[in-house]
C-alpha cells in the first residue's frame, strides 16, 4: 500500500479524485488542531531550555536526521550543550526511554540509535517529546538547547525556533494533502517557520516567506557490518555491479547517489524504517551489498550477512548555522517559563 501511494504521490501529475474527500476531511482536521493551538485551546508545554525543531511538512524522510546532527554539531563548536529529542518511530520499546549507542535499533528506533552512535548528546525518545525532553534535562542538567527530529506538527510542545527541511528531488510531489498526496501540512505551512533548508539541488525554485538555505549530503567511507573499524575508500566500488538496499524516506536518491560513483546498481527498496530478516538479504553473493547508514545499523547483528554501509554527513550553509545560533540565544536571554 505504502508504494502505490508514494507512485500515486510522485509520478501522477493530479492525485486520484476518490481519495480528495479524505484529503479534505484530512486538511479540515489539522486545520482545526492547528488553529486550537494558536488560540491557546490545546495544552502546550514550555520547556526551561529553548527548543528547535527540525520537521517537515511531507511523509516520509527528507534528511531531518542528518540535518539534526549536522545542526548538533555546529551548535557544539558555538558553546552549546546540545540534547537531542524523537518520538523513536519504529521502536518496540514504549514509554520515556534514553537511548544509547549500544541500544537494540528494533526496541529503541533506527534513527535515535543513530544519533546517539552519531552524535555523543543525551537522545531521548517518547510519543510526547516534551515528557522526552524534561526527562533528557532532569538526567542532564547541562544540556542548554533541544533539538526535536521531526515534530513540526506535534503541538503539544512549544518551540523557540522552526526549521522544514524540503526534498529537492521529490519537492511537494502533486501537491495534495494526504492521502491524496504526501502534504501533512499546506505548502503555506513553509511561510512560518524560521528557515527552510533543501536537501539537494531542487529539481525546480520554490518561493517561501522563510529564508531558504541548500544542503548536501556527503559520504566519505564504506564501513564494514561485521565491523565498525574497516573501511573502504568511497570509490571503492567504482566499475562493480553491487546490490544496494535502502529502507528510507526515499531510496531512490541512495541508489542515483551511488550511480554517480560508477557502481551498477541492482535496487532493493524497502518501506521507511523497516524491520530486516536475515532472508531478505540473501542476495547474489558475488556481488557486493551496499546499504545506507540507517539500514546497516539494522543488519549488523546478522552474522550471515556481510556488507557495507555508508554514513552521511550534512554539509550545511554558514548562513543556516549563524542564523539558528543568533535566534536561539536571543530566545535564551529573553524567554520566561510560566
Amino acid at each position: 500500500m505504502e508504494r502505490w501511494l508514494q507512485r500515486q504521490w510522485y509520478q501522477r501529475i493530479s492525485p486520484p479524485s476518490w481519495l480528495m474527500p479524505l484529503a479534505a476531511l484530512f486538511a479540515l482536521v489539522a486545520g482545526l488542531r492547528r488553529w486550537m493551538a494558536h488560540a491557546g485551546w490545546l495544552s502546550r508545554t514550555t520547556l526551561p531550555v529553548p527548543v528547535l525543531v527540525v520537521g517537515n511538512i511531507t511523509a516520509g524522510g527528507t534528511g531531518k536526521t542528518p540535518l539534526t546532527l549536522g545542526l548538533v554539531e555546529a551548535l557544539q563548536h558555538r558553546g552549546w550543550h546540545p540534547g537531542i529529542i524523537s518520538r523513536g518511530y519504529g521502536a518496540t520499546a514504549r514509554g520515556v526511554r534514553e537511548v544509547h549507542a549500544g541500544d537494540d535499533p528494533a526496541r529503541a528506533g533506527d534513527e535515535p540509535v543513530l544519533m546517539a552512535r552519531r552524535s555523543g548528546v543525551p537522545v531521548w525518545t517518547a510519543k510526547d517529546r516534551a515528557c522526552a525532553g524534561r526527562a533528557l534535562l532532569q538526567a542532564h542538567p547541562e544540556v542548554d538547547v533541544l533539538v526535536s527530529d521531526d515534530g513540526l506538527q506535534h503541538l503539544a510542545l512549544a518551540r523557540d525556533m522552526e526549521i522544514a527541511v524540503v526534498d529537492g528531488q521529490r519537492l511537494f510531489g502533486n501537491g495534495a494533502l494526504l492521502p491524496a498526496g504526501p502534504l501533512r501540512e499546506p505548502r503555506t505551512r513553509l511561510d512560518r517557520v524560521d528557515a527552510v533548508v533543501v536537501n539537494g539541488q531542487p529539481r525546480q525554485r520554490f518561493s517561501t516567506r522563510a529564508p531558504q538555505f541548500g544542503m548536501s549530503l556527503q559520504g566519505r567511507a564504506w564501513v564494514s557490518l561485521g565491523d565498525v573499524s574497516q573501511t573502504l575508500p568511497l570509490d571503492h566500488f567504482r566499475g562493480q555491479t553491487c546490490h544496494a538496499v535502502a529502507g528510507i524516506g526515499n531510496p531512490e536518491r541512495f541508489f542515483e547517489f551511488l550511480e554517480t560513483l560508477g557502481i551498477t546498481v541492482i535496487p532493493h527498496a524497502f518501506p521507511d524504517h523497516h524491520a530486516y530478516a536475515p532472508d531478505e538479504l540473501r542476495f547474489d553473493l558475488s556481488a557486493p551489498l551496499l546499504m545506507t547508514e540507517k539500514d546497516g545499523i539494522k543488519c549488523q547483528g546478522f552474522a550471515q550477512v556481510s556488507g557495507w554501509m555508508l554514513p552521511v554527513t550534512a554539509v550545511l550553509e554558514p548562513g543556516l548555522v549563524a542564523l539558528v545560533d543568533e535566534t536561539l540565544q536571543r530566545r535564551r536571554h529573553g524567554r520566561t517559563i510560566a
